[in-house]
């Protein structure tokens, strides 16, 4: 499963790619703003409008994203870069298959992302929910990297089954990722061409979504437990057809050599998109808390030892994939408010308050 298959949509939500011409994007509609109670942020500004865009993060320097769409045409989502002062996009990934999960990667100058491109040209099927609501995990999914042009594309993974989720730690050195390899959903890390590859998860479930904390000390991650030995058969079943049913997520944090994990969330709910506060000891994430089977997911701050959670968004939809600029100013996030048509989701960009008035 990547990270899109927590998306709105899913909810309700040659191989040197030559890059798409710059086009920008329209005006925003007026009809996105912030709620009232939405302390935490100031000055929303929207930089899509239209269509499923989500999963946008940071390049080193602050001045791009890279984030997944189905723009342009594409029937599936690929990767695209955004120039965050002029909103300029332009698609970086090759057009083929379905990609997830991009990254910035070696200073900026080039992108990982997950790809099906060379398992096919076309979109993968979507899964069969005669058996409940679930989740592919396409095997073809490996993890590549190229230019921040698309070109110079690299293969990092090539084993059976699942490989995506993939992002950096801060001192460039070192690649974490979600994996099947082993028959379980595991988070692993490798070094910047593939190799090295170390197992950091043990325990029966899904474990994904990593990231490292900004001092590159720890990861952040999502869980998903089967409670009792029926709930593991079931899980285990269903991800021999490469296949998962989401269950309720928690946030765990461990040391980056795999040591020392310990669970922080306990809400029974749906928690996934963890990111560390630039401070190092508060993480943001998203959820569905507290109504577990409810679609209005909002983002939500907690220490890292769980306590002193709090609601940092409120729109009556899905926020969702939120990201901190290298500056620790400002915000990135996907949300469906202020949606044309239901279900869009679009980026957006809002300044952090860190002391808010009144609270």
């Amino acid at each position: 499963m990547s990270r899109e298959g927590l998306r709105p949509a899913a909810l309700g939500l040659v191989l040197a790619g030559a890059a798409f011409p710059f086009a920008l994007a329209q005006d925003p509609p007026p009809t996105a703003r912030l709620h009232p109670d939405e302390l935490r942020l100031a000055n929303l500004r929207q930089l899509t409008d239209g269509g499923e865009n989500a999963e946008a993060y940071w390049s080193p320097d602050g001045t791009r994203l890279i984030f997944q769409s189905s723009r342009e045409g594409t029937p599936c989502d690929q990767q695209f870069i955004m120039d965050v002062a002029t909103k300029a996009v332009r698609r970086v990934s090759n057009g083929q298959g379905r990609t997830t999960c991009g990254y910035f990667y070696d200073g900026g100058r080039r992108v990982l992302y997950a790809s099906t491109h060379l398992a096919s040209p076309e979109c993968p099927p979507r899964p069969d929910f005669s058996r409940g609501y679930v989740w592919a995990l396409h095997p073809g999914y490996d993890i590549f990297t190229a230019r921040e042009d698309g070109k110079a594309l690299e293969r990092l993974t090539a084993t059976p089954g699942y490989d995506a989720e993939a992002t950096l730690s801060p001192d460039g050195k070192t690649i974490v990722y979600t994996s099947t390899r082993d028959g379980d959903l595991e988070i692993y890390t490798m070094s910047l061409d593939g190799s090295g590859v170390k197992r950091l998860t043990h325990e029966d479930g899904y474990d994904g979504g990593p990231f490292f904390s900004p001092d590159g000390k720890r990861i952040v991650y999502r869980r998903d437990a089967p409670r009792d030995e029926a709930g593991v058969a079931r899980y285990r079943e269903l991800l021999a057809q490469g296949l998962y049913s989401p269950g309720a997520l928690e946030i765990w944090v461990m040391d980056r050599d795999g040591s020392n994990k310990r669970q922080v969330t306990r809400l029974g709910a749906a928690s996934f998109a963890p990111f560390f506060h630039p401070d190092g000891k508060r993480i943001l994430f998203s959820s569905n808390h507290p109504d577990l089977r409810g679609r209005n997911f909002d983002l939500w701050l907690v220490n890292d030892d769980g306590s002193g959670l709090e609601r940092v968004t409120s729109d009556p939809s899905f926020d969702g994939f939120p990201m901190f600029a290298p500056d620790g100013k400002t915000l990135v996030f996907a949300s469906n408010r202020g949606a044309r048509v239901r279900g869009e989701t679009n980026l957006f960009l809002a300044d952090w308050v860190e002391a808010p008035a009144g609270r």
